[in-house]
């Protein structure tokens, strides 16, 4: 799934435009990240295979009559429509991200979420920060599931619950077809938060990560 066709250049400002104005009010610094999906998933090929070979051989077997299947003797039929159905699932498991998440599973599809949103904070260093005060606000477009990841110093004044309100509403607005103007919401709404719980901006803070939204393949 290529990230690049719901986040085009006027969707990448408006992203960086609403990081800018929610850092203007706090000390928070907040890192927009996009990855089209977080893992390969090859278990849904293989559980699509299973599952095209066993409904095949079902209705193989539903249709024997008199030693033929299909009007043609059993033995051209031994094995084939286990190979045929197994293409086919597998085919589809990898074509269709809907049925592919179905196999996948909602807990592993959560937790392959969970490990690609650890490592983007490190490789894009959202803990550099002079107060640990970085926060991540992840979008996984294949797995259709969003994750915010917040620094200790955030974390100090701001329940790491406290997100879980903006994290299900951007992911609404992903699987409404809405992923660029829902993530700008989210934004915005972190800065409320961070503004309720009293996240101060500092007189001397600066800038410390750019507001740019990260698009990433994988």
């Amino acid at each position: 799934m290529d990230p690049r066709r719901f986040f085009g250049s006027a969707e990448r400002e408006a992203i960086a435009a609403a990081a800018a104005a929610a850092e203007s009010q706090s000390r928070g610094e907040i890192v927009p990240y996009v990855v089209g999906r977080c893992d390969e998933h090859p278990e849904a090929v293989w559980s699509g295979a299973a599952l095209g070979a066993l409904t095949s051989v079902g209705l193989a077997v539903l249709a024997w009559h008199d030693g033929r299947i299909w009007g043609a003797p059993v033995e051209l039929w031994i094995g084939l429509p286990a190979l045929l159905g197994a293409a086919l699932g597998g085919l589809l498991a990898l074509r269709l991200p809907a049925l592919g998440r179905r196999l996948i599973g909602s807990a592993s599809l959560e937790r392959r979420v969970r490990l690609r949103a650890e490592a983007a904070f490190l490789e894009e260093e959202v803990f550099d920060t002079r107060e640990r005060s970085g926060i991540l606000v992840m979008l996984a477009l294949y797995e259709r599931r969003a994750l915010i990841l917040a620094d200790s110093g955030i974390n100090a004044q701001v329940a790491p619950e406290e997100w879980q309100t903006i994290v299900d509403a951007l992911t609404l607005g992903l699987r409404s077809g809405r992923a660029a103007e829902a993530m700008v919401e989210a934004i915005d709404a972190c800065g409320r938060l961070l503004e309720t719980r009293r996240v101060e901006r500092r007189a001397d803070d600066v800038d410390e990560i750019p507001n740019v939204l990260r698009v990433r393949d994988r």
